[in-house]
């Protein structure tokens, strides 16, 4: 006599599936359990969805759900908890929510737990939403929840991720007065607030301290802490982690060697990303897309493009799809470099994969068109990127800004610059030196001392390209009051100012006949350490002698030479042309004996390179020839 099997045996046996993981089994025997006549109920249901979960076949899960909801079986806390899990892992947040939201709201019907709470707070904390993390678990207290070790992880896992260790270590000190003791987990997050927070030498005290509490750490662990050192900088102590790790007999990942290549581009070690790259192939570490971008950018930020190219291709023959962060990465290193038209053949290769463009791509592609001068291709870029949704960031603005000013667009660029203002873009001293190039192509001085008292209102940092500006303006209005102002405010930063920058200020008084002005910040200019060359010089001998100041000449030539900078035949003929013409006899003789003995000591100097040596009883002016074509011989020698 056979006994058919009953509900709780065909349960059993179901269970016995989906534990396993063998959800198909599982699925096969609730089919047959049907066909016999004997019908599913909660528990059945539960378990099948439970074997889905177990499978990561969350989908499949919820896709079950819908058709239990079409039957007379109503699910209970359990069931919704299962399907709220699978909802998180497909990204479908708002209606997880809506789910915990209806729990809690029919009370008595179906009771949200500690693992629904649990649930919803992974969730934040996986989105980075702190702030509703800790609403949810604030709740789960109000309402005379016991909050559990996976309940404080969640919490912990939230506060990591942004570096809030004050926050974690609270979580964490709360939890052993509460007498939960803190898991593997539970350490990792604390370990990882830390490394975040750039306290990577916290990090390892967690690390220790775990150890002696007698709990082993994992692979997570390990990767928290090579992360804690790389994202730091310190690359050497990071590969010590991961030596460490091996030792202990636990294997590094492809996030071990990510971690380690991002930190390689982080510290600017060339050879150091070659080697982890070597280390992963060895140890047979196949590498994914997000290693290959974290290899790709850190090539990228040490400047070697050619290496992160042959990356990028290599990884279509490794089967490894680029996504994104690859085109940015290329994107926005190639824009850095200044290799545009590589930046926009990427851009190219990325809308023919139609990947969709993220916000840095369209910032730098803007900033490559502008640059290619493709102002068309720049406006359009700049206006899709509004259309699909995102804002344009400073460096997008900066980019048109530019673009404008390159075709001598003043107004666009103007009302691009007040439409930044009013979509409360903080304009940057680039954005600002950007605008002021425009108005000085378009002879609008007065406007540039207007962007310049904006950013004193604004707080915006003067750069050495915003001095050039003003110093132009300036000039141009002949404003010498205001060049001065800004003399004063280039003191503390002379020594950083770029030469070409003060230069063009000491031109600037040259011009104006403001021959002491011009000398007075020379001198500040060499007090302070600020760099001088050939024009610097060049410049006050030029304007030395349009004023007759040849004593003031003369010195400036020692001031040269002593320098160790050569002056040119040229300025010596300027002075013998300017004595014969414009001082009297008696000065004509000795500024001839001075100039004399000036090229003197510069043909001593030719002489060693056997260019032959000045015969001293030859006519003056034969004496400068020679001299000329010695030095014309020494500059084509040098090439």
């Amino acid at each position: 006599m056979q006994i058919p099997p009953s509900r709780s045996t065909y349960n059993n046996l179901i269970n016995a599936c989906g534990s396993s993981g063998n959800w198909r089994e599982a699925l096969k025997v609730s089919k047959k359990m049907t066909e016999n006549g004997v019908g599913p109920d909660l528990v059945t249901h539960n378990i099948l969805l439970s074997a889905f979960k177990k499978g990561a076949e969350y989908s499949r899960a919820v896709s079950y759900f819908e058709l239990m909801k079409g039957t007379k079986i109503r699910p209970d806390t359990t069931t919704l908890n299962i399907v709220i899990h699978c909802l998180v892992k497909l990204g479908q947040n708002e209606k997880a929510i809506e789910i915990f939201n209806s729990m809690r709201e029919k009370r008595a019907e179906c009771n949200a737990d500690i693992v629904t709470f649990t649930s919803i707070m992974h969730m934040y904390s996986i989105l980075g939403q702190v702030k509703n993390c800790q609403a949810v678990f604030n709740t789960m207290l109000a309402e005379g929840l016991e909050p559990n070790v996976v309940s404080y992880n969640s919490l912990l896992g939230a506060y990591a991720s942004p570096g809030m260790c004050t926050e974690a270590f609270s979580t964490f000190h709360e939890m052993k007065q509460k007498g939960i003791q803190p898991d593997v987990v539970s350490y990792t997050s604390l370990l990882n607030a830390y490394g975040r927070a750039q306290q990577p030498k916290k990090a390892r005290e967690v690390f220790a301290m775990m150890r002696r509490s007698n709990l082993k750490p994992n692979l997570v662990t390990y990767n928290a802490l090579i992360d804690a050192y790389g994202s730091n900088g310190l690359l050497a102590e990071a590969v010590d982690v991961m030596h460490e790790m091996e030792q202990s007999g636990i294997q590094p990942n492809v996030v071990s060697i990510s971690t380690l290549l991002a930190a390689c581009g982080r510290c600017g070690q060339k050879v150091k990303i070659d080697s982890v790259l070597t280390a992963a192939e060895m140890r047979g570490i196949k590498l994914n897309t997000i290693a290959y971008n974290s290899a790709i950018g850190s090539y990228v930020n040490v400047g070697e493009y050619e290496k992160a190219l042959t990356l990028y291709r290599s990884m279509s023959k490794k089967k490894v799809k680029p996504d994104a962060v690859t085109y940015t990465v290329l994107i926005s290193g190639c824009c850095k470099m200044s290799k545009y038209s590589e930046a926009l053949n990427f851009l190219t290769e990325m809308k023919y994969l139609k990947i969709p463009l993220s916000k840095e791509v369209y910032s730098s592609a803007i900033c490559a068109y502008s640059k290619q001068g493709q102002l068309g291709e720049a406006e359009s870029m700049f206006y899709e990127m509004k259309m699909v949704g995102f804002s344009p960031d400073v460096v997008a603005y900066t980019s048109m800004l530019h673009a404008y000013s390159t075709v001598e667009a003043w107004e666009k660029a103007l009302a691009l610059f007040q439409e930044m203002e009013l979509d409360g873009v903080q304009p940057d001293s680039v954005a600002c030196s950007t605008l002021m190039r425009a108005f000085n192509r378009a002879f609008l001085p007065d406007k540039v001392l207007v962007i310049a008292e904006f950013m004193k209102e604004k707080k915006i940092q003067f750069t050495d390209a915003v001095f050039f500006e003003l110093i132009s303006a300036c000039s141009i209005l002949q404003d010498w009051r205001t060049t001065s102002e800004i003399i004063s405010m280039m003191e503390t930063s002379l020594p950083f100012a770029s030469v070409g920058t003060l230069n063009h200020l000491l031109r600037s008084f040259g011009k104006s006949g403001k021959i002491e002005t011009m000398m007075k910040l020379f001198y500040k200019m060499v007090a302070s350490g600020a760099e001088t060359n050939y024009s610097t010089y060049s410049i006050l001998l030029r304007n030395l002698l349009v004023a007759g100041n040849w004593r003031k000449y003369l010195e400036v030539m020692q001031w040269m030479e002593d320098g160790g900078i050569q002056p040119s035949i040229k300025m010596y003929n300027d002075i013998l042309f300017f004595a014969q013409k414009s001082i009297g006899t008696e000065h004509v003789i000795a500024l001839r004996e001075r100039v004399e003995s000036m090229i003197r000591r510069s043909e001593n100097q030719i002489g060693k390179k056997s260019y032959g040596r000045l015969d001293l009883q030859m006519p003056f002016d034969q004496k400068v020839k020679q001299l000329l074509r010695s030095s014309s011989s020494m500059a084509r020698d040098r090439k």
